[in-house]
C-alpha cells in the first residue's frame, strides 16, 4: 500500500473513531450496531483494515457519516445515512 492509501485509511479511521467517541458508544457497541465485529472496527480505527466496502459503509451509516469519492471533476456521495 502507498504511503497516499495509508494515510487516507489513518484519517478514516481517526474520523470514524472520534464521531464514535462523541456518540458515546463502545466499539463493541459500534460492531453491534452496524453488524460488524470487534476486531473489524478496531482494525479499522486504527486504519489497517483492507476490508470489504460495504462493512466500511455499515459502519459510517451507524455513525451518520457521509462517504464521498471524487474521481476528477465527478462526485459520488453514497446514499446510506443514519436516520433515513
Amino acid at each position: 500500500m502507498n504511503d497516499i492509501n495509508g494515510q487516507a485509511l489513518q484519517n478514516l479511521g481517526q474520523r470514524i473513531r472520534s464521531e464514535r467517541k462523541n456518540q458515546g458508544l463502545s466499539q463493541t457497541e459500534l460492531a453491534d450496531l452496524s453488524n460488524t465485529s470487534l476486531n473489524f472496527v478496531s482494525q479499522l480505527e486504527a486504519g489497517k483494515v483492507t476490508a470489504q466496502l460495504n462493512k466500511v459503509l455499515d459502519v459510517m451509516n451507524t455513525l451518520g457519516l457521509q462517504f464521498r469519492v471524487e474521481i476528477g471533476q465527478e462526485r459520488i456521495v453514497s446514499d446510506a445515512f443514519k436516520g433515513d
